[in-house]
């Protein structure tokens, strides 16, 4: 065990706070959802350049990083579209879910073939990351009543955005790995 494996449990540890502070009836509770989420991105970044500067990369830490991401920007996913009050979620959302599984998958099978390496994150995946994760914050911050449209439109363009880079990091990843899925199949 160690510091950015520690981080990157807390990052896990905070979704059922998510979770429950989303659904319990209490003024304000849109900001504290956003605040964990926040914090969730937060410890994504730190977990990482921890691991760099202390020089305590692991094989459970690459493996853990990834997967607290997914999990807690699918959990606000789903959250978001069983919202009554943010209709039309589900078409990015139900995009974004499906590019995390097939990357996933597709990670999976180029480590079993060794490439590993060649669907490394990209720069694009990155930026997607970082848009989607803006939209999630601005959509847990939405509050029709208090917030005002803007924000709502904010992140609905923002999340429509992340379903658009994500499409096309999922591309350059399949690309990156095309040949040696086309030989798979031979």
């Amino acid at each position: 065990m160690n510091i950015p494996n520690l981080v990157t449990y807390l990052r896990i540890l905070l979704i059922p706070f998510l979770v429950l502070i989303f659904y319990l009836p209490f003024k304000g509770n849109n900001i504290v959802c956003a605040s964990i989420f926040i914090l969730a991105a937060i410890t994504d970044w730190l977990d990482g350049f921890l691991a760099r500067i202390l020089s305590q990369t692991s094989r459970l830490g690459a493996f853990l990083d990834p997967v607290a991401d997914k999990l807690i920007i699918v959990v606000a996913l789903v959250l978001l579209v069983g919202e009554k009050n943010l209709p039309f979620l589900a078409i990015p959302a139900a995009v974004i879910v499906c590019r995390e599984i097939v990357i996933s998958a597709l990670r999976e099978w180029m480590a079993e073939v060794g490439k590993r390496a060649s669907v490394a994150v990209s720069f694009m995946g990155k930026v997607k990351t970082t848009v989607q994760m803006i939209a999630v914050i601005i959509l847990l911050a939405y509050q029709p009543t208090t917030t005002g449209l803007w924000l709502g439109v904010l992140g609905y363009l923002l999340l429509y955005v992340a379903a658009i880079l994500t499409i096309w990091s999922m591309l350059i990843y399949l690309k990156a790995a095309w040949s040696d899925l086309t030989f798979a199949h031979k």
